[in-house]
């Protein structure tokens, strides 16, 4: 291309990013003050034309697939996180089916989980968490949780643990993260792999063996979600990491249809040897592109996901600011209602980044009529996930034959977070106007 053409090119370029700047300014970052009465979801995206400019930018590439922005969003989230390695994919499902895939890699050797292993978990969270266990034919083994931090109960891990168990994947409720000391203890102990759902939780933070470290990265690997009610979105999207290389490697090779080689969309031949090595019992010198070391998927996202990404990125501390507010003013503006709500506790030596504010009613407080008030009054809610997981139609056959899952106690705690909890959201687009109104309306619905 002629240099009068490319600098054609980009003042083209130039002048289209700055009609859509001014677009986005003018026509989608209006915002009326807040009416009482006015709906409140419960998350929304915050945004401004800097998402907008770098998702027409990388349109106007036209390149689609993972890209330039793929490779600059990893670089930065990995750095934000303090790991080694960062793998975007098209969802936060997709991170935890990866993550975990990759433990059953047979590179693993002997601590590979196997069809049979047990994973020990939570029933009281998002399905997908434990949706890959069961699909691979591993067996999730069910801990209950505790109120008011709705966390696994560390004191019953013990009990979970059986010769076949090989990891414990987690989530971290709602932004409030999980006692990891105890979690990471035990692991150590029994030679467990350890996996943290970081989707709720992206900006939290714990303090483990004096070092103040974020979630996610305590593990062997962590997971998160871009989709619009999280921290940070890039509309569907996710994200795996880990400061393992073999487990990256692994992942990265379960992202990209399960092939051995790694070189990026678009590039041949890396590593110097594409056509003069042998694999299982494939020809002499067979295109190592279109080798196979897993049977993968193709979990990969799009670079115009990646560049909403990168914007959203350097916003996400003033994210995890916003959300901390949110969450200490609305719990202020409930004090009182100890004799009806439960209100939510942070873990100790956690400081989270939170996603919702989750209430337990109580003292024959009614959830049902409680949520059904607040929601005629335009403040949105939300039950805590599944509640139960084992109590819903996909787990039907499972009950019936009583095989491919195991239960510690009694969950009993998850059972009444199934019952009597819900929560609203603190997403960082909310005004303090906003969260008193949600305080007013939650005290009102407690005394009807």
């Amino acid at each position: 291309m002629s240099e009068e053409i490319n600098a054609k090119k980009e003042e083209a370029r130039r002048r289209i990013l700055g009609l859509v700047a001014d677009y986005c300014e003018t026509y989608h970052n209006q915002r009326a003050p807040f009416q009482e009465g006015q709906r409140i979801p419960y998350a929304s995206r915050v945004y401004d034309s800097r998402e907008m400019v770098n998702l027409v930018d990388s349109a106007l590439e036209f390149w689609l697939t993972s890209g330039r922005y793929t490779e600059q969003f990893e670089e930065q989230l990995s750095a934000y996180l303090g790991v080694r390695f960062c793998s975007l994919v098209n969802s936060g499902s997709s991170a935890n089916l990866a993550a975990f895939m990759a433990l059953t890699s047979p590179l693993l050797g002997g601590r590979r989980i196997r069809r049979g292993d047990e994973v020990i978990t939570v029933a009281a969270g998002f399905p997908t968490t434990v949706t890959p266990m069961i699909q691979y034919g591993a067996v999730p083994v069910f801990v209950d949780v505790t109120i008011p931090q709705y966390n696994i109960d560390v004191e019953r891990l013990e009990e979970a643990r059986s010769d076949k168990t090989k990891a414990v994947m987690l989530a971290h409720t709602l932004g409030n993260p999980f006692n990891l000391e105890a979690v990471k203890e035990f692991c150590s102990r029994w030679n467990l792999w350890l996996v943290e759902d970081n989707c709720d939780a992206l900006g939290s933070r714990y303090t483990i063996n004096g070092e103040t470290k974020f979630t996610g990265t305590i593990g062997d690997i962590g997971t998160s979600s871009f989709y619009p009610p999280h921290h940070m979105t890039m509309g569907e999207g996710g994200a795996v990491y880990t400061d393992n290389p073999l487990l990256h490697k692994i992942i990265r090779s379960f992202r990209d249809w399960g092939r051995d080689c790694s070189c990026p969309s678009g590039c041949d031949n890396l590593c110097g040897h594409r056509f003069d090595r042998q694999y299982g019992e494939l020809p002499l010198g067979y295109d190592h592109k279109y080798v196979y070391s897993h049977f993968g998927y193709n979990l990969k996202a799009t670079d115009m996901q990646a560049a909403i990404g990168c914007a959203q990125l350097e916003k996400l501390p003033s994210f995890a600011a916003r959300r901390k507010e949110n969450f200490a003013r609305l719990k202020a503006g409930l004090a009182g209602t100890e004799e009806s709500y439960i209100l939510p506790g942070a873990c100790e030596k956690s400081d989270p980044s939170w996603f919702g504010f989750l209430i337990t009613c109580r003292g024959g407080v009614d959830r049902n009529r409680v949520v059904q008030y607040a929601e005629q009054k335009g403040v949105q809610t939300r039950m805590l996930f599944a509640g139960n997981l084992l109590k819903h139609p996909c787990f039907d056959e499972m009950r019936r034959t009583g095989e491919g899952y195991r239960v510690v106690g009694s969950l009993e705690q998850t059972d009444r977070i199934m019952r009597d909890s819900f929560w609203v959201g603190v997403y960082p687009g909310m005004t303090d106007e906003m969260t008193d109104y949600m305080a007013k309306i939650l005290k009102e619905a407690c005394q009807i």
